[in-house]
Parts: structure tokens; sequence; C-alpha cells
């Protein structure tokens, strides 16, 4: 387990883009943390890491999955905030991305825990106050 402490968008996207660097194609990464901990911020280093343009990230809200290609892997950012059921999550095609090689980059995973694989790499956001963000990996790759 690693524990960071950022104090900045630019550190928490920095923090992003060494995880990026590090990613091999495959991974699942599931964010845990509230609305306003970072998790956008963060990957958009996380896509800059990966050779993406950090300025096509945004938050898939309402499209449920974006879809980023053109770096040395594709990354697909989910947000399953509204997904209830195993339905809702076929629904999203979670399962197929699984399959691609990319990396998926999943917020409110918490809501399909019973679905990642025991592989993903569980990163959770907090934030101790309002400046600074507390970020922990679990089963990543060391940074």
């Amino acid at each position: 387990m690693q524990r960071f402490t950022t104090a900045s968008p630019a550190e928490t996207e920095a923090l992003g883009e060494r995880l990026g660097r590090a990613l091999r194609g495959g991974e699942v990464l599931a964010y845990r943390g509230g609305l306003g901990m970072g998790k956008t911020c963060f990957t958009r280093g996380l896509a800059r890491g990966l050779g993406i343009d950090p300025a096509e990230v945004s938050s898939p809200t309402f499209a449920l999955v974006n879809e980023y290609r053109g770096g040395r892997l594709p990354l697909f950012h989910f947000d399953m905030y509204r997904v209830e059921s195993f339905d809702g999550l076929y629904s999203t095609g979670f399962f197929d991305y699984l399959d691609l090689g990319g990396v998926l980059a999943v917020e409110w995973s918490e809501n399909i825990d019973g679905a990642l694989p025991p592989e993903a790499i569980c990163i959770t956001f907090d934030r101790p106050d309002e400046t600074h963000r507390s970020i922990t990996i679990e089963r990543g790759p060391a940074l």
C-alpha cells in the first residue's frame, strides 16, 4: 500500500501521470472517494502518462464511459455512480472493455465491487482539509 498527499491539482495530476507511465495494459483502477476528491484531475494525469492529451479528459458522469485513444494504451474512464444492478453494469459495456488491453479507470467503483477483478488496483481519494488530498494506492506498481 502506498500513501501520497498532494497539495494542488497539479500535484494530483503529476501523481496520476507517474502511475500512467508505470501501467502496461489490462489494469483496472478502482477509484473510491466522494465528489470533489480529485478523481478526474488524477485521471487527466493518468492520461498524460499513457501518452493521451489530458485536455480531452472530462468526467464521464452522463456518458457513463469516455474512451481516450491515441496514446501507447487506450484509457476507458467509467462513472458507475448511477449503476445499481448487474443489468445496468452490462449496459455500460464494462465486461467487454476488460478484454481490450487498455486501462480502465472506474469512478464510484464501490457500486460494482462484486464485478471488479481481484487484481484491481484500488485508489482511495480523501480530503483531510481544503487544500490537501490523501491518495492511497493498493496493489499498484511502486511509484
